[in-house]
């Protein structure tokens, strides 16, 4: 930049002065100086509306980045839907292919859940609870309390 001084700045006031005239030269002092504030906006603006480019720029090239990331999570996610659709279709044949359940398999298999649904309820004797693991001895509440509750003691004297 220019480095204009004190010294610089008199001497240049000292040369308008001489060439322009003491009449004048408060008019042109002022037209100068609103002309030095326009070109000092005007810069300013030049200089922010650089920097908003270069922001916008940059913006662009994240939300590509970003569209290029999402495309890729979006791509890998389809590929594991297709493959586990399609280990899911064999896994279907494969089962297709096996012979379908027979009335006695079904028969089995709802007395198997009758008699656990009975093993899960009270009214079961004690010796079948005892061979499914299940407690035979249910104590009600009120037992429980007095089983559990703390006993007094008497005071014992220290003498």
């Amino acid at each position: 930049m220019i480095d204009l001084g004190i010294s610089k700045l008199a001497l240049i006031g000292v040369v308008a002065l001489v060439v322009i005239g003491p009449e004048k030269l408060p008019k042109v002092a002022r037209m100068a100086g609103s002309l030095f504030g326009r070109a000092q906006r005007y810069i300013n603006e030049v200089k922010s509306e650089v920097s908003r480019e270069i922001e916008l720029e940059e913006l662009r090239k994240m939300q590509q980045e970003v569209q290029a990331a999402a495309q890729d999570v979006q791509q890998s996610v389809a590929e594991t839907i297709a493959q586990t659709e399609s280990e899911l279709q064999s896994a279907w044949q494969e089962n297709s292919l096996l012979a379908p359940a027979t009335p006695d398999q079904l028969a089995v298999k709802a007395k198997d859940f009758r008699r656990k649904k009975l093993a899960r309820t009270s009214a079961v004797p004690a010796w079948y609870k005892s061979r499914n693991g299940q407690r035979s001895h249910v104590i009600s509440g009120s037992a429980r309390m007095a089983r559990h509750r703390v006993k007094a003691r008497t005071p014992v004297s220290f003498f």
